[in-house]
């Protein structure tokens, strides 16, 4: 049910909806007078739930009073228990970001190691997003570099594969992997299937936790290789141990009684919040994160702590225990909502005493660290954007910088870049790519193409947000390069009827250095400032900011248009079955040469697809 009305705001507006609502469970929108989400709420009793906000109350914050007033409408959706109705108020949360909740803002997923079962010579590597390929997955770990340590050290200590299928079969000799005793060199049969599966299951039993009785076992080879003067086995052996142990060591944290659970501890201060998340896996601890949710400062623990908890495992698989440090409003209903979602029991604790106690001790030392780090680059952040705007005489301090540059290799694979600054540094979430499309651009055209990235950007906005009510207009525009970069996009801007957003320019200057910057500003002269001006780094860090994501998007535009095949271009061929057809053919050329019965014998290929590849290359005919 949802109703939008430019009648009565408030108590009344919200009384009016009471005669229409039932004691079902469900979740609740609150709307302003422009159907903007306000607030989404989930209740067990939605008219009695509702019933609580359509008279003034003492037990209201000043935060839920401004948002009875702010209301306009409402809208309903019954659900058969209040389960459900948690669950879908945390998607809808998390989708609609309602300016009265508590909000999750950093919703990144999270990497696992996967030890692949498609190929006879199993591979070990980094995995992000949907389980859909065949094999063992161990995870989540906290950050990509956390993965990249482990699988460093397991490469050392383990010996597995990390190149890819079709790099396995085309090797002819050992890769420097081998050569640095990183690989067993499976490729060229240095190592037989047999004592590669058992390197396999050392390195699974590893990640599952069972360290002890892997260290034991190479232990016990190597004295045998000793006794039996095989000293560069016995070295070799020696060296995986001394890796095996530094693998642990670097994990810090290694709980004895905590086998599965994810420790999560919240500190609030001076009206901002910092949720630290440690990931204990098989007894290891595989990493932690700081998320830092969006908060008026008047919530109290317990209900930022359950927002958190929704809004994290919205999308993601609950582990079998949460040890938290403070607890939730409703603990029964959350539990029983993870363990619906996880398939399996998920049992929510606020320890006291103990080990699991310990490891929320040290998550809460590091969400106090981590809060307090981030108040102090705020602080300094709020100075330098404020010096930048006395610098530029700009309007106001902004809060919201979008710098844009552009990449590309004589005009070939071009990209253009845009990111985004605030008071709380890089927005990376906000980050944009945009593909250059252009075909009447002559190559290496940057005054094109940045007219391009800013034409499409703007009237991207101008459709979505006219009244500029989101907060994702820029308060200023930074663009890499002079007067002509300058002239080029306030020409576009007016022809889009946006001249008030400031613009700067940054250009290298004298002899290209560092330091010699020069500033262009539309009518304004060239301007520069002090060489050891604070504005100065802050300016030139976003600069360099946007010319590492333009050139790392740019680069991987280019790998990719390395790897295509005109076999990208048939719908139903697949990465798996390119790879067979490839394999089978030896190149996409290979393949567009085969007739239809050879087509047909590639396994994975059908009647059908063989019909549709032999079409595709022979359409003449």
């Amino acid at each position: 049910m949802s109703e939008v009305s430019t009648g009565p705001k408030g108590y009344a507006r919200i009384r009016s909806y009471l005669k229409t609502l039932d004691g079902s469970p469900g979740v609740y929108r609150m709307l302003d007078d422009q159907s903007r989400v306000l607030y989404v709420g989930k209740a067990a009793n939605l008219k009695s739930r509702v019933s609580s906000y359509s008279r003034p109350s003492p037990q209201h914050s000043p935060r839920i009073a401004r948002m009875i007033s702010d209301t306009a409408s409402m809208m309903f959706l019954t659900t058969r228990t209040e389960t459900e109705a948690l669950l879908l108020e945390q998607n809808l949360i998390k989708q609609l970001k309602p300016k009265f909740n508590v909000l999750l803002r950093d919703d990144k997923s999270f990497p696992n190691i996967l030890v692949s079962k498609e190929h006879d010579f199993p591979q070990i590597k980094k995995h992000r997003g949907a389980k859909k390929e065949k094999g063992d997955y161990y995870g989540p770990f906290a950050s990509a570099g956390s993965v990249n340590r482990t699988l460093n050290q397991l490469q050392k200590v383990f010996l597995l594969r990390n190149c890819t299928d079709s790099t396995f079969e085309t090797r002819t000799r050992p890769c420097l992997l081998y050569q640095i005793k990183r690989c067993s060199a499976p490729c060229v049969g240095h190592i037989s299937q047999e004592d590669y599966a058992g390197l396999v299951a050392d390195a699974q039993r590893f990640l599952s936790g069972k360290t002890t009785a892997v260290q034991e076992q190479l232990a016990t080879e190597m004295q045998k290789a000793s006794e039996e003067m095989e000293f560069e086995r016995a070295a070799a052996l020696r060296d995986r141990i001394r890796a095996l142990t530094h693998v642990q060591s670097s994990q810090g944290i290694n709980p004895q009684t905590t086998t599965e659970a994810d420790v999560i501890a919240l500190h609030t201060e001076g009206g901002q919040a910092c949720v630290q998340v440690f990931f204990i896996r098989s007894n290891q601890n595989w990493g932690n994160h700081d998320y830092y949710p969006r908060i008026s400062g008047e919530e109290d623990i317990g209900e930022i702590m359950e927002a958190f908890v929704g809004q994290f495992y919205a999308n993601r698989e609950p582990p079998k225990l949460l040890l938290l440090s403070n607890g939730l409003e409703n603990p029964e209903l959350m539990a029983e909502a993870l363990t619906e979602q996880r398939g399996a029991k998920v049992e929510i604790s606020v320890p006291q005493r103990g080990e699991k106690s310990e490891l929320v001790g040290s998550a809460l030392r590091n969400a106090r660290e981590s809060l307090a780090r981030k108040m102090s680059e705020t602080a300094t952040q709020g100075k330098l954007l404020k010096g930048l705007a006395d610098a530029f005489e700009l309007p106001a301090v902004p809060q919201r910088i979008e710098v844009y540059d552009n990449s590309h290799i004589m005009g070939t694979n071009a990209v253009g870049a845009m990111i985004v600054a605030g008071p709380d540094g890089f927005i990376k979430g906000q980050y944009r790519k945009f593909n250059i499309k252009g075909e009447e651009l002559t190559p290496g055209d940057d005054f094109g193409m940045m007219k391009e990235v800013l034409t499409r950007r703007f009237k991207r906005l101008l459709k979505e947000d006219p009244d500029r009510e989101s907060g994702m207009w820029p308060d200023l525009l930074l663009i890499d390069g002079g007067a002509g970069q300058v002239s080029a996009v306030h020409e576009i801007m007016a022809e889009l009827g946006v001249e008030d957003v400031p613009m700067i320019g940054v250009a290298k200057g004298v002899d290209r250095d560092l330091g010699k910057e020069e500033f262009h500003r539309t009518g304004r002269t060239v301007m520069a400032l002090r060489h050891n001006d604070p504005v100065l780094y802050f300016v030139q860090r976003m600069r360099d900011e946007a010319h590492r994501f333009a050139i790392g998007t740019h680069r991987a535009k280019r790998a990719k248009a390395v790897g295509a095949t005109p076999l990208d271009d048939i719908a139903g061929v697949g990465a798996s079955r390119k790879r067979a057809l490839l394999a089978h053919f030896g190149s996409a050329k290979g393949v567009s040469r085969a007739n239809l019965a050879d087509l047909k014998a590639v396994d994975g290929i059908s009647e059908g697809l063989a019909e549709k590849i032999y079409a595709h290359f022979h359409e003449g005919n």
